[in-house]
């Protein structure tokens, strides 16, 4: 079954259905002269957080915790690539890896912060327990999967020029349908004071496994994008009341088992490629944690080409994509 769906998405690919084009609306110039694209990378930085009550493992705990150790051995060759290569990404970043340590307070880790009701979704499944009972509430060298302020601190001293964005406190549900919006709330202000420590201001938001919702919130707190994963797309961002930004996903960079490595490559190089010939904002975002010999190759084929048509594309990060994009609304 999974080879027939890669072969399928294969030749949807080749007849540009996958990711699909869109025409630009008329309303803003997407592009900013003299480009023909703009290019933005996001990289959703979780280390265990993400995978704790994940469904598709018997233990979730042990895959958490493997994702992080692989996510942490990744990232300092990826900021060397992205060195290499003049290549910024936007750091979706989960609020708990800013901190260096943090502390129970009567057996309960961030007792100041609400917790989501119990809930199942596509991806998770929480139905006892406590959100933080995971937690160790102990220090980044003790415990690496779980904060990561020694990474961070690799980030921004990176000469790529990265952004720091919100990925919740906690990595929660942000749905309507799970997620009260005081506890959204009380989530990103967590991160935005975790991110001063670092002098970061958080203005691009990712929702954790893109569980849309409580839009109202991240415009009220300043956040001004959110990225969607609704279908993969070749478009243009799409203005919410409050002034807040959706950012279409164009693809997600993973390894698929039944694709060559050259595929891959070839698959990447030529999205780009149609966002050009499209004038088309393109989207692509990954998890760290993927397999490190598909990463060097894949990244190294993709920013080499990037590289060769930086002349033609606008590569930048999210949260100053949007400022100037800000910039014909005001």
């Amino acid at each position: 079954m999974q080879y027939l769906k890669s072969q399928l998405s294969k030749i949807n690919f080749e007849l540009h259905r996958n990711p699909r084009l869109e025409l630009p609306d008329g309303r803003f110039q997407y592009v900013p002269e003299p480009y023909k694209a703009v290019f933005l990378l996001q990289a959703d930085f979780e280390l265990a957080w993400a995978w704790q009550f994940s469904k598709s493992s018997e233990q979730p705990l042990q895959k958490a915790l493997q994702h992080a150790r692989t996510e942490r051995a990744n990232i300092p060759h990826i900021l060397q690539l992205c060195d290499r290569y003049a290549i910024p990404i936007t750091w979706a970043t989960v609020g708990h890896l800013f901190l260096e340590q943090c502390n129970r307070s009567n057996d309960v880790a961030h007792a100041e912060l609400p917790r989501l009701p119990f809930f199942e979704n596509q991806y998770w499944h929480y139905k006892e327990k406590d959100w933080f009972a995971n937690d160790p509430c102990s220090h980044y060298q003790q415990a690496p999967e779980w904060y990561a302020p020694d990474l961070i601190r690799q980030i921004l001293d990176s000469q790529a020029g990265h952004e720091m964005a919100c990925h919740t406190f906690s990595h929660i549900d942000c749905s309507d349908a799970h997620c009260p919006s005081g506890v959204l709330r009380a989530e990103i202000q967590a991160c935005q004071q975790a991110a001063t420590a670092f002098g970061v201001q958080l203005r691009s938001f990712v929702h954790p496994a893109h569980t849309i919702g409580n839009i109202a919130v991240l415009a009220d707190l300043g956040i001004t994008s959110f990225r969607t994963d609704y279908g993969n797309t070749l478009g243009y961002p799409l203005l919410h009341p409050g002034s807040i930004w959706e950012l279409k996903s164009t693809l997600q960079m993973n390894f698929r088992s039944h694709w060559s490595i050259q595929y891959h490559n070839y698959r990447y190089k030529k999205v780009v490629d149609r966002a050009i010939k499209n004038r088309s904002v393109c989207c692509f975002w990954f998890h760290p944690s993927i397999p490190s010999d598909f990463l060097n190759d894949t990244f190294t084929h993709l920013f080499q080409h990037l590289d060769r048509h930086r002349n033609e594309i606008w590569i930048t990060t999210t949260g100053n994509y949007f400022e100037w994009l800000n910039k014909q609304i005001q």
